[in-house]
């Protein structure tokens, strides 16, 4: 590597919010890049038309940066090969697609949906079977000319292997018979992350590609790309997995997975970057407790972790403590509570809420406790009220997460619309959800201030965090419910149940 000029990047979906995920993976693209006096690119996947949003980028932007990791070129800062959104890029990416289709490397496949659900009912591997891979050009300028809809596949050898060595995992080998012929344009005219990623990879010229594993299976479709292109690949690091204790890959099914969640809880940017760097990295004498710069300085990449890791909630707040009691002076604490709990603009919308509620002020924090603390405790009483049992109570909390991801909104006039959806889905009255359950599983108990009011102080991550939480506590729901629930919720059938 001493005679290459390192750029790495992070390319995230503005699609939802920041996934701690994302955070985890864009450290160890800085660090790799700090170390060796290269560069960090922060590039945005925004070619989901219907999912992406400028909030949603704002949100990731705001993460990172929490998170202490800086860019040297991106869409807010700019630099020698913007534009960094891939939806200012479609001009780009015209150009090489229309190469693919010239040299027979890819083709026009008008497999309509009705086609390709048929096919997967039939239990058909990757849900399409290459009916469209040969079709002569004047079949094809038929179709085009009847304007059916089509996207545009890449053409994966039917026959032989694809071997690539990776920094992390050393050699793999996976057979092409197992690779689908990956869509590059969708019917809109936009490409697929597939695509967009190895074209802009090349002409920012990223030397190496680091990201999580569960890349590796399509890591042969955008090496077939480069070669296609007649291009040099980058070198590809696929990092461990961050995973619950189950071994699962870590989902927001089941954890907060939102990096602004941990800000919002109380943890420490410092504390959580090192905890994530202990999941995909062992220091050369074994400590754990470390600084960015200090991992920037001693930083050597043959010590990336193989195995997948678990993302112990206890071990991060042992670090963070450990962060508190070292790190931090008695006037930084304070400085750091009243930014989190009694900023000035927080308690000017409280006021309001418990303005009549209050006989002394001794009584403010009794009311108002559950703005002021990540942690809720449940009782049984509280979460499974007389009308309501356990398994309804669960399937409750889960369809308003549900609904209120559905209407991208999470704030208190969205949940109050959702809850009347969701009564007369359960064929309940509307007072049976509010004050026992949905009240009782955000606050912890039955009498505070008004619910709705509350949710907008909160804020999307501790509302969020607070349903899953009094899910888990009433006894989880297992995957195969889950399916049933969600199948059931989007037919708006509850008969179903």
């Amino acid at each position: 590597m001493k005679d290459m000029f390192i750029r790495t990047r992070i390319a995230p979906s503005p699609t939802g919010d920041p996934h701690v995920g994302t955070l985890y993976i864009a450290l160890f693209n800085y660090v790799f890049a700090k170390h060796l006096k290269g560069k960090f690119v922060l590039r945005i996947e925004d070619t989901d038309k219907k999912r992406s949003k400028k909030k949603y980028e704002k949100k990731i932007i705001e993460a990172l940066k929490w998170g202490k990791i800086n860019w040297d070129e991106g869409p807010d800062i700019g630099g020698e090969y913007a534009p960094y959104r891939q939806s200012e890029r479609i001009d780009i990416y015209q150009k090489y697609i229309q190469k693919l289709l010239n040299e027979k490397k890819a083709y026009k496949c008008f497999a309509t949906q009705e086609e390709l659900k048929e096919l997967r009912k039939k239990g058909k591997s990757f849900g399409y079977d290459r009916r469209y891979r040969d079709l002569s050009d004047e079949e094809v300028k038929k179709r085009e000319a009847e304007k059916q809809p089509y996207t545009i596949r890449l053409k994966i050898p039917l026959k032989g292997e694809c071997s690539f060595e990776d920094k992390i995992k050393g050699k793999i080998t996976i057979p092409w018979e197992e690779i689908d012929d990956q869509i590059l344009i969708k019917s809109d005219g936009h490409p697929t992350y597939h695509f967009a990623n190895v074209i802009d990879d090349h002409l920012m010229k990223i030397s190496h590609v680091i990201r999580g594993e569960e890349w590796i299976s399509s890591t042969p479709k955008h090496i077939l790309l480069y070669e296609y292109f007649n291009w040099t690949p980058p070198i590809f690091m696929h990092m461990p997995l961050l995973t619950q204790e189950d071994g699962k890959k870590l989902s927001k099914r089941r954890n907060p997975t939102s990096i602004l969640y941990y800000k919002k809880s109380g943890y420490l940017a410092e504390a959580l970057i090192n905890f994530l760097s202990l999941m995909g990295y062992n220091m050369k004498d074994g400590s754990e407790f470390y600084s960015i710069d200090t991992l920037i300085k001693d930083f050597d990449d043959t010590r990336f972790g193989r195995s997948n890791a678990f993302f112990d909630i206890k071990k991060l707040k042992w670090l963070n403590q450990k962060y508190i009691i070292e790190t931090l002076s008695e006037k930084d604490i304070l400085k750091n509570i009243k930014k989190l709990f009694l900023d000035d603009e927080i308690l000017k919308k409280i006021i309001p809420m418990i303005h009549t509620r209050i006989k002394t002020f001794g009584e403010f924090f009794d009311l108002c406790n559950f703005l002021f603390t990540s942690e809720i405790y449940y009782t049984e009483e509280l979460l499974s009220p007389k009308k309501i049992d356990k398994e309804i109570a669960k399937s409750i909390l889960q369809t308003t997460i549900w609904s209120l991801d559905e209407k991208d909104d999470w704030s208190g006039a969205s949940l109050e619309k959702s809850s009347h959806e969701i009564a007369d889905f359960f064929k309940l009255k509307h007072k049976t959800i509010v004050m026992p359950l949905l009240f009782s599983a955000i606050m912890g108990k039955r009498f505070g201030p008004p619910l709705f009011d509350s949710i907008d102080i909160l804020g999307k991550e501790l509302t969020y965090s607070r349903f899953l939480k009094a899910i888990e506590f009433l006894g989880g729901i297992s995957n195969k419910k889950l399916e049933i629930l969600k199948k059931t919720w989007e037919k708006k059938n509850f008969s179903l149940l």
